[in-house]
């Protein structure tokens, strides 16, 4: 082989091999990821993060997407990162949308995949959470069991939807809860919490009880024996599940010794304000 033939060989080989080993690309914009994906003819895939903030979208990535594994995964697909930061700088349109795509596809809790077909733009795919050691293997097995199948795409967008009205809902029941601690009615706020927790199950049932004692505390911190009540009651219910049983009984406790569960420890009461409504955590790691 002339010495100039050999250098050309080399060259593509060189190309070819640093081609092959290079990183996964992320694009940071949908809209831009299925003109790609559909002129590759390639499903996308979405990672919803939290990238500054989320330790489980940490673990993932460190655990899966940064492994050899998912670099043979990815040449399959075209890869999208939708981040949700808390304190890395983000254009406001950029941030904007990203959360319009969020509402759309109904993500409630970071990280979360999700697999779209290009052409339709349906997910037809969705994987929540991830649980530290889960590793490239098996995290990858459960993406490779979705289908892109017009039976999966309906499954998923009727589930995406009756999310989207259930979260709707929850936001309507946190507006009149507020309005009615605002308004110094517990009973009015008691009633949204049955509301907003009729559909639970189990030991989640409790969680309403415990917000009831929460709200009567910030309604009327005198009146402790109505705010024992329904400690007890989230006792009783949260029978059988011991993180919460624990954790309900040492509120108990210190309701019983006089603590006001809605002010800091250490100071006095105060006339009730405005509370806190509990929000929904994101960061839903296994």
């Amino acid at each position: 082989m002339k010495p100039s033939s050999r250098l050309l060989a080399l060259t593509l080989w060189a190309l070819s091999t640093a081609a092959a080993c290079a990183a996964p690309v992320w694009l940071t914009d949908l809209d831009e990821a299925k003109k790609v994906a559909t002129k590759e003819n390639k499903p996308i895939l979405v990672d919803f993060t939290g990238s500054d903030w989320c330790g489980y979208c940490i673990k993932l990535h460190a655990e899966v997407f940064d492994k050899p594994e998912f670099e043979a995964f990815a040449k399959d697909y075209v890869l999208v990162e939708l981040d949700f930061p808390n304190k890395k700088p983000q254009p406001a349109d950029v941030k904007a949308k990203n959360r319009e795509i969020q509402q759309k596809f109904a993500v409630t809790g970071f990280p979360t995949i999700l697999l779209i077909d290009a052409k339709s733009g349906e997910a037809y795919g969705r994987e929540s959470g991830y649980g530290p050691g889960t590793g490239p293997k098996a995290y990858l097995e459960k993406l490779n069991a979705f289908k892109n199948t017009p039976e999966a795409r309906k499954t998923l967008a009727d589930e995406s939807k009756k999310s989207a009205e259930v979260n709707s809902k929850r936001a309507a029941l946190s507006t009149k809860i507020k309005a009615a601690i605002d308004a110094k009615d517990f009973d009015a706020a008691s009633a949204a919490y049955d509301e907003m927790y009729k559909d639970a199950t189990g030991a989640n049932k409790a969680i309403a009880s415990i917000n009831k004692a929460l709200v009567s505390q910030r309604i009327d911190p005198a009146n402790k024996d109505r705010a024992l009540q329904y400690a007890d009651e989230a006792i009783t219910l949260a029978a059988g599940n011991d993180r919460l049983l624990k954790a309900f009984t040492e509120m108990r406790d210190r309701i019983a010794k006089g603590e006001n569960l809605t002010q800091p420890r250490g100071v006095a009461p105060a006339a009730p304000t405005t509370p806190k409504v509990p929000a929904k955590k994101v960061d839903q790691g296994a």
